[in-house]
């Protein structure tokens, strides 16, 4: 437990854990019960919503929030706790984006291949020092909004044509690097997609984060994760259309049995549609 109120939220999301096959050891004293802390925070299968663009909905009944770091103000994360939600602060740790507040920090030796979907994004030297350091000022400020965890994303140049020689090696470096600063600032880390590492990287993180592992027949990958008692939150970028075509529940019938959290959003997590494996 971080601090007294993630006990609180312990408490409240105890029946998830039950649902999920964890258990709640409790040790009595004369004068109190003392519950023992999950294995994994947050819990396997709690619920949550994803949403990076626009004006944050808060009027989903779910345990986690996965909201945007740079647009979103210390108000809406503390309005959301107050209403017991877990926020997940998300910012790409791999990539750079032309738009946030701290593009100028960058220099001509950072950048590698603009992205082949997002050409206006660029490949970061995850090798260097430099970028580094501005990683952990992104990470600094998740602390200072208040942010209970942060989802640093793009961390598989690897796997992509980066123009910077980067290696799996180079990504596992980076991604322990990312984790363990991130927990020295007393922050959760999820682990985002990069599902070909997970053996080598799931002990560094407190959960996952995934897109389309249905679709690419990659949910297996993220055993290290499920199977310890660590959540996975998953996505799905599926039409209104599919899902009216019984398309959810073939995601739902598979993803919920390995105690995967799953939803279907749009491309853009921008709140257009949302559909839940638990609704």
């Amino acid at each position: 437990m971080k601090d007294i109120r993630f006990f609180l939220l312990f408490v409240m999301v105890t029946v998830t854990l039950i649902g999920c096959g964890g258990s709640d050891e409790q040790t009595q004293t004369d004068d109190e019960v003392v519950i023992a802390p999950p294995q994994g925070f947050p819990p396997p299968l709690s619920t949550w919503q994803w949403q990076l663009k626009g004006s944050v909905n808060d009027e989903y009944d779910v345990f986690v929030y996965d909201i945007d770091l740079f647009v979103n103000s210390p108000e809406i994360i503390s309005d959301l706790q107050t209403q017991g939600r877990f926020v997940v602060c998300y910012f790409s740790a791999g990539t750079y984006e032309p738009y946030r507040p701290d593009s100028e920090l960058f220099i001509d030796e950072d950048f590698g291949n603009a992205l082949e979907v997002f050409d206006q994004e660029r490949w970061l030297n995850t090798r260097s020092e430099h970028v580094r350091e501005i990683m952990k000022s992104r990470m600094q400020l998740a602390k200072e909004k208040g942010c209970d965890a942060v989802e640093p994303d793009n961390m598989d140049a690897h796997i992509n044509d980066n123009g910077l020689g980067l290696s799996a090696e180079d990504t596992i470096d980076y991604s322990i690097f990312i984790a363990e600063y991130a927990k020295g600032l007393d922050l959760y880390v999820g682990m985002k997609n990069n599902v070909g590492l997970t053996d080598e990287l799931a002990q560094y993180y407190d959960f996952a984060i995934n897109e389309s592992c249905y679709r690419f027949s990659e949910c297996h990958l993220l055993a290290p994760f499920y199977e310890n008692n660590k959540a996975v939150f998953h996505v799905e970028y599926l039409s209104v259309a599919d899902v009216g075509d019984g398309k959810l529940d073939e995601v739902c019938a598979q993803t919920k049995s390995l105690g995967i959290s799953t939803l279907v959003l749009p491309v853009l997590l921008d709140d257009a549609y949302r559909f839940s494996c638990d609704d």
